[in-house]
């Protein structure tokens, strides 16, 4: 089991930009892929994006392509998400997630493992 604990979210104007941090604890001796998700208040929670062990093909989501980037250091078991470009829209509680198989999905039963979550606001 991976135990994880993100920060870094916080109040932001439109256009700015955070960087999310994941710190894993427990079994980081066994591979797992990270995911990023984010739930707003009162819709159901999405996939954001999410990176392989060794940090190859990350995915993203379509509504944050081209803004976000996903990345990790795992002599640290630490994970990131670099948010850029900021709408309200992206406006949620952000967590990361760990799971132990090998393909990058975004699929949310996929994940074992979840953080509490940090929250992301980001006003017009």
């Amino acid at each position: 089991q991976v135990q994880l604990v993100e920060s870094g979210g916080g109040l932001v104007q439109a256009g700015g930009s955070l960087r999310l941090s994941c710190v894993a604890s427990g079994r980081t001796d066994r591979p797992y892929a990270m995911g990023w998700f984010r739930q707003a208040p009162g819709k159901e929670r999405e996939f954001v994006a999410a990176i392989s062990w060794n940090g190859g093909r990350p995915l993203y989501a379509d509504s944050v392509k081209g803004r976000f980037t996903i990345s990790r250091d795992n002599a640290k078991n630490t994970g990131y998400l670099q948010m850029n470009s900021l709408k309200p829209e992206d406006t949620a509680v952000y967590c990361c997630a760990a799971d132990s198989g090998i393909a990058v999905t975004s699929l949310t039963s996929r994940y074992g493992d979840w953080g509490q979550g940090t929250q992301v606001t980001v006003s017009s």
